[in-house]
């Protein structure tokens, strides 16, 4: 996965922009996260949710975000796990990591590491991490079963799966998939809800969820489809309700290896 596929969550490479106008990476988090961080880290976001949020985080574990990007999952999650916690970044570009540690130095977090390294092998040991991250990035990834086999595989027995993604409810035409591509490029390679929950459970999780946090729909991006030669009225009964910005929830079994 390319920082250029990370990008077309957006469906723009300029991540200001994106992050005002973009019906999924819009608005994720509030005034008080962002004004705790560097203006770079908030800009480089181009996430689907915000993943720290929901993963109820506690003092002193091990966390770490697949896909980390510019870095602000990872720094909210240090101070969320505070100075006995540890927070990793995983990313495989050398410019965000760049950026990561930039952002790093800037916040002046001590309790944090961005590693490269792509999430189909993530280069930690077994039973290393207490919750895997990660936002909106592996929907993009062309093998997500290793994606997700890695992640059970570093998780320590009771560890937890917490990621926001992109997720489809039921089955859309490959026509429709296409139309929507063009406005929303997350949903690239989004899974079926179903076929999520059951490579999660093939991986050997348990207590598996998938919440909507966001539902899209195509009424905001009429004027945009229209410039695509799309039409939008026709395609909103095939699409209102069937892409969904989710945080996605599994357990490692405290018997895991």
């Amino acid at each position: 996965m390319t920082q250029g596929q990370r990008n077309a969550c957006c469906g723009s490479s300029r991540a200001t922009a994106c992050s005002e106008t973009d019906p999924v990476t819009s608005n994720l988090y509030d005034e008080l996260e962002k004004s705790e961080l560097p203006e770079a880290a908030v800009l480089a976001s181009l996430g689907c949710g915000n993943p720290t949020a929901l993963a109820e985080l506690k003092a002193g574990e091990t966390v770490l975000d697949l896909g980390s990007g510019g870095g602000i999952d990872v720094l909210l999650s240090a101070r969320r796990v505070g100075p006995t916690g540890k927070a990793y970044g995983l990313d495989m570009t050398d410019e965000m990591l760049a950026l990561a540690r930039e952002n790093q130095r800037k916040a002046g977090a001590t309790n944090v590491e961005f590693l490269k390294g792509e999430i189909e092998n993530i280069p930690l040991p077994d039973n290393s991490v207490d919750v895997i991250i990660s936002n909106c990035v592996i929907n993009l990834s062309a093998d997500k079963d290793r994606v997700i086999r890695e992640a059970f595989r570093v998780l320590k027995p009771g560890g937890r799966f917490a990621v926001s993604d992109v997720v489809v409810r039921g089955e859309v035409p490959e026509e429709v998939r296409k139309n929507v591509l063009l406005w929303v490029g997350c949903i690239a390679g989004a899974l079926e809800e179903q076929e999520y929950i059951g490579k999660l459970a093939a991986a050997g999780f348990t207590e598996i969820g998938i919440e909507a946090t966001r539902v899209h729909d195509v009424k905001n991006a009429r004027e945009f489809l229209a410039r695509e030669g799309v039409d939008a009225e026709a395609l909103a009964p095939q699409v209102d309700g069937k892409f969904i910005s989710a945080f996605v929830r599994a357990r490692k079994p405290e018997s895991g290896r």
